[in-house]
């Protein structure tokens, strides 16, 4: 549990880079590509600011995501990135005036529920090898001849 900090840290970082880039997509307007004109959109997507600091965003959530990765286990720490969906949906609704309807909130209310309940087994589990390992290490010794 000590990596949670870094964990909700590629979360909030995550969700900042969509908002990001949703900001540089609105500021751009409607595109459309034509043969002619594919490589100046494209240039034109990729050095709009907001666009820029969403892609510069999004690297330094995976600098942090592979933090995590090399701290625990992949299982434990990969579901917490669906609390992104949560930030996302709940600062679209303030910044861009999004919808949060019923099923939305429902949904984010799931997503919540599940990610504290992995959160859970990853903290019993996490916290209970040292002690596991100690008491089966004690036992080791009482059952050997000293």
């Amino acid at each position: 549990m000590k990596y949670i900090l870094f964990i909700l840290f590629t979360v909030l970082t995550n969700a900042a880079a969509q908002l990001m880039l949703k900001q540089g997509m609105l500021s751009l307007g409607p595109l459309s590509f034509t043969a002619d004109t594919f490589i100046a959109r494209i240039f034109q997507v990729v050095f709009n600011p907001w666009v820029f600091a969403g892609l510069f965003t999004f690297v330094i959530s995976m600098a942090s995501h592979l933090y995590v990765l090399s701290k625990v286990e992949l299982s434990f720490a990969y579901p917490f990135l669906s609390l992104a969906y949560v930030a996302v949906a709940v600062f679209a609704y303030f910044v861009f005036r999004e919808d949060l309807n019923a099923w939305r909130i429902a949904g984010i209310g799931f997503i919540c529920v599940g990610t504290i309940l992995i959160a859970q087994s990853g903290m019993s589990s996490q916290d209970d090898k040292p002690a596991l390992e100690a008491a089966t290490g004690a036992a080791a010794k009482i059952g050997s001849p000293s």
